[in-house]
């Protein structure tokens, strides 16, 4: 039992490694493809190499691993040692892959050649990354684990707090580019916030499912059994026939919800049904999943 448990545990510290891997790819391929050639700062330790590649005569990747460094030592012992061994890979990984890309593309241009286009394209391609990182419980380094602890003791979301470190950055940009760059900038910095939260928003929904079924007893046992859910029994009365039912309802992520409807439909096809979505589920929802 204890080889197949260590066998699960290293399998999913592969998967996590793989996941944390192609995040940070998508990241650092972001910042060197659509951030720099913009010459703008949003919300990201990257933008603030940028503006300091300026005035320091150090590389973008050097630059951006030296500041990393001093907020990894600040995240790992605040955020706890999860976090922080995550945020060091994934951290050291990204200036890693800048550095090949200043190798393999050393004059990199715009690849769309206007700036409000690069500025979106950036947006929504590290959004993506960085919401897979917080998800994950990690994050680039950086700002993010600012953005990390304004979370923990503040209660600010994740995209909230991007947005106020992201607003001090691009002000900076004044000192290196123009008044216009620099409200593009804050401009992408609000629009960024927003993007992330719903791309994090995102990993957090949950399927409310509310069963009236003569079925109830099999359809209770695959949840709980099967799929390893909680599931509540609630008495129902019929407000045309004034019948006694019963009410089974569960909360399940989008693909356990699949399977449910599945059985539901080979099991009761009469079974009424109502599914609503819920954006966020607090306490012990994962605890039988994880046994």
């Amino acid at each position: 039992e204890s080889c197949v448990m260590k066998k699960i545990n290293f399998n999913e510290v592969i998967k996590e490694i793989i996941i944390l891997t192609a995040a940070v790819a998508i990241i650092a391929a972001a910042v060197y493809f659509f951030l720099v050639p913009s010459h703008t700062s949003v919300s990201s330790i990257s933008g603030l190499g940028i503006v300091l590649s300026n005035f320091v005569p150090l590389p973008l990747s050097a630059i951006t691993m030296i500041l990393n460094v001093v907020l990894l030592i600040i995240g790992f012992l605040t955020c706890g040692r999860e976090f922080g061994v995550k945020t060091v890979l994934a951290s050291l990984m990204l200036p890693m892959y800048l550095r090949i890309f200043e190798i393999l593309t050393p004059h990199v241009e715009s690849l769309s050649g206007n700036i409000v286009i690069d500025l979106v394209c950036f947006m929504i391609v590290v959004g993506a990354g960085q919401a897979v990182l917080f998800n994950m419980n990690a994050s680039s380094g950086g700002i993010d684990i600012v953005a990390k602890l304004i979370n923990k003791y503040l209660g600010f979301k994740i995209g909230q707090s991007i947005t106020i470190i992201g607003v001090l950055i691009s002000m900076a940009a004044i000192f290196v580019y123009d008044r216009e760059t620099m409200v593009i900038s804050l401009v992408g910095t609000l629009i960024y916030g927003q993007v992330l939260d719903r791309f994090c928003d995102g990993f957090h929904v949950r399927k409310k499912v509310s069963i009236l079924s003569r079925e109830h007893e099999k359809i209770q046992n695959y949840i709980v059994k099967e799929l390893r859910r909680g599931a509540t029994i609630y008495p129902a009365y019929g407000g045309l026939d004034h019948a006694e039912h019963v009410e089974v309802v569960t909360i399940l992520e989008k693909n356990e919800y699949g399977k449910l409807l599945s059985f539901i439909h080979e099991t009761d096809e009469h079974a009424f049904v109502t599914v609503s979505t819920v954006n966020e589920v607090v306490g012990a929802w994962n605890t039988v999943k994880s046994r």
